[in-house]
């Protein structure tokens, strides 16, 4: 189990960019593989891996939003590896130690991450998809696995993609010369702009594809399989990679955004829940033990004698799970005393003693309050 990016760098959740990197350069200077002797290599490479990637995440306010709201689930179903450490600041940091500003990129390629590289650029990928899921509050309780059903575009199997009918392949543009782009000269300037016949393809079609109508695409609905972790909360979002549409360069991404829907019993305040529990006047008086319900199912709670309403009594760790693993919240218990409102002739004659006993008076059915004012105030 990955531990506490927070823990990892030493540093307070609410620690400024400034207090990270600080953090950062020092416990990576003492756990640089270069640094250590060859006995030790592996072990520093690892912690030196586990503090570089905490940095990259909390260093990025994206990343660090995300983290903070969804933990570790958050980051491993929204980055990849290379998203990770894309954009993070290194290069200074290890310039200012002597190592050089690509020592960092040449001790992940050890890791297996790769440099740089990038898909060309000629290429574009498929554009994301955003997607709306409701989950109920059990549901977000629990954490699930979850089917949901996409519209998107995928390449049209008969023509592969390429939008020409099969058994045909697309010609050059003879506009273009299959450049994808055409030239206009002016005698002072020559300006490139992509060509209007093919659209930059550098390629037309003769005869489309009947099942796309030479689209190259076609609309399917996509069943995924999104695993929801247990703690998500609405404005929660999650990244499936390669699930959005279609492109060239790959596909895009899907993000579903989570919305978890108000609850009839259970309110929930961040990790903390709260309920209020109707209780009969006479067990909030003599005392009893009570089932509460809770979203983990029915526990038992002592209600101690003279429990007064409203008391609010607490549940230790029977709130909403933490999505970083740091625990569960609370689940507070409101008392809210019932009062019969009809009485059999037994129940009110036993009342109505223990009035007499207790010293009560009790007013009589017909006797209006301003009238027994003016029976105390005589």
């Amino acid at each position: 189990m990955k531990k506490d990016y927070y823990e990892v760098l030493g540093v307070k959740r609410e620690a400024t960019i400034s207090e990270i990197k600080k953090s950062y350069r020092k416990l990576a200077l003492s756990h640089h593989p270069d640094r250590v002797s060859e006995d030790k290599k592996k072990k520093a490479e690892e912690e030196f891996k586990e503090i570089s990637e905490a940095y990259a995440v909390l260093s990025d306010p994206s990343k660090r939003k995300t983290y903070d709201q969804l933990g570790h689930a958050g980051i491993d179903q929204n980055y990849t590896s290379d998203d990770i450490f894309r954009n993070a600041d290194f290069s200074s940091i290890f310039q200012n130690m002597g190592f050089g500003g690509d020592v960092f990129e040449d001790i992940l390629g050890g890791f297996g991450f790769g440099g740089g590289s990038s898909r060309s650029r000629g290429s574009r990928r498929g554009q994301n998809i955003q997607y709306e899921v409701e989950l109920t509050l059990k549901e977000a309780f629990d954490g699930l696995n979850k089917t949901i059903k996409v519209p998107r575009h995928d390449f049209c199997k008969p023509c592969n993609g390429s939008g020409a009918k099969p058994g045909t392949q697309p010609k050059a543009c003879p506009r273009c010369q299959g450049r994808g782009q055409v030239v206009t000269d002016s005698g002072f300037f020559r300006m490139a702009q992509t060509c209007p016949q093919c659209r930059g393809e550098g390629k037309i079609t003769s005869e489309f594809c009947p099942s796309c109508q030479g689209q190259g695409v076609v609309r399917v609905m996509r069943k995924i399989e999104v695993k929801f972790p247990a703690g998500v909360a609405t404005g929660s979002q999650l990244r499936i990679q390669g699930e959005g549409e279609v492109g060239k360069a790959g596909r895009g991404d899907l993000y579903v955004y989570i919305r978890v829907r108000e609850d009839e019993i259970f309110k929930r305040e961040g990790h903390d829940v709260y309920i209020n529990l109707p209780l009969h006047f006479i067990k909030a008086a003599l005392g009893a033990e009570v089932s509460v319900p809770t979203l983990g199912g029915n526990v038992k709670m002592k209600i101690p004698t003279g429990t007064q309403s409203g008391k609010m009594f607490r549940l230790r760790a029977k709130g909403m799970p933490d999505l970083r693993g740091r625990g569960v919240g609370d689940q507070y218990v409101r008392v809210m005393l019932q009062v019969p409102t009809k009485l059999s002739k037994e129940q009110k004659k036993i009342l109505e003693e223990y009035a007499r006993v207790s010293g009560e008076e009790i007013l009589e059915q017909n006797e209006s309050f301003s009238e027994r004012l003016k029976k105390v105030f005589k």
